[in-house]
């Protein structure tokens, strides 16, 4: 890496805390406060900032309450189980600690964290600092890929805390036959189980997939079927059947999934600099905890931290 490479780590904080929460077995102090999922974040925020060594990091919160989402459609998330009181309690905790990193958070009312986590991408593009950004999302779930292009990639859990994968366009492709570009127009056609997203009724991850690589984008597919061309005729007659009678259902799937990148928060790249922190202040909160394990590696974390300085230099995106 050149001295010109910059490096940001944005982490969708919630899904970290919420998949550290359920892969590891419950942590108890001796005045029976839980802490795994603080843990458990901590630890796979550690491995990340040792495999990347970012200049920058930002951690990206959701807050309770509805979002725009919500309001557009009411059953919006409404399989999933209320989050239990033991992993909301670890929430404020684990931001706590955040701060004692001196990394900022960002939330604000009616968003989720993949909205800011959106706009802090599109704001740090733009800014005219280091002649060269890298944008990791580090995330328990696979939501941001419609983010990835050549200077972004999602670093997410695969199994449990342990088992990692870094997405970039290859390896989205890889697994799913499609561009990151395409991510959302994907998830509109198949349905998105876990947020409730409808998508169009009867149609798989294969077949959205195949219909996206002879369409290239939902848009262009519905022109074809409306115009009844020759691409459109050699699709099948009950696919194609399904595709206009759920037409506005996948239309309104697309602005469900579509992650909004103009957030009015206040962002600026180098509040979120990797820099000094009170490694007294981290030792006694860990001590508190009971995570003797990461005060070890707290030496190995400091010596990590990469302040840089800030220079008006055109940004370029590899």
């Amino acid at each position: 890496m050149t001295n010109d490479r910059k490096i940001l780590l944005i982490i969708d904080s919630n899904s970290i805390i919420h998949r550290s929460y359920h892969a590891l077995p419950p942590l108890i102090t001796k005045k029976n406060e839980q802490t795994g999922a603080i843990y458990g974040s901590l630890l796979t925020l550690f491995k990340v900032i040792k495999e990347i060594k970012p200049n920058f990091i930002a951690a990206c919160f959701d807050i309770p309450g509805p979002t725009f989402r919500h309001k557009k459609f009411k059953d919006y998330k409404a399989k999933r189980p209320k989050l239990p009181k033991e992993l909301s309690e670890q929430i404020p905790k684990t931001k706590e600690i955040l701060k004692l990193f001196n990394i900022p958070i960002f939330e604000k009312q009616g968003f989720e964290a993949d909205d800011l986590i959106a706009t802090i991408t599109k704001k740090a593009k733009k800014r005219q600092i280091y002649p060269v950004l890298e944008i990791y999302i580090l995330s328990g779930d696979l939501d941001n890929l419609q983010l990835v292009s050549n200077n972004t990639k999602v670093y997410t859990l695969q199994k449990g805390i342990k088992k990692t994968i870094i997405y970039d366009k290859k390896e989205i492709f890889s697994r799913f036959g499609i561009e990151p570009a395409q991510i959302v127009d994907f998830k509109a056609l198949c349905g998105d189980p876990s947020d409730n997203i409808p998508g169009v009724t009867g149609i798989g991850k294969k077949t959205a997939a195949k219909l996206l690589l002879q369409f290239g984008n939902l848009e262009n597919l519905y022109k074809n079927l409306q115009e009844n061309s020759e691409k459109a005729k050699n699709l099948n007659q009950k696919l194609r059947e399904l595709l206009l009678k759920y037409k506005e259902q996948a239309f309104f799937s697309q602005s469900l999934v579509l992650t909004k990148d103009d957030v009015p928060i206040d962002f600026k790249l180098e509040i979120c600099q990797w820099k000094n922190f009170d490694k007294k202040k981290i030792a006694e909160i860990f001590e508190k905890y009971e995570f003797y394990s990461l005060i070890k590696k707290l030496p190995e974390i400091y010596s990590l931290k990469n302040p840089v300085s800030v220079s008006q230099q055109r940004l370029i995106f590899p």
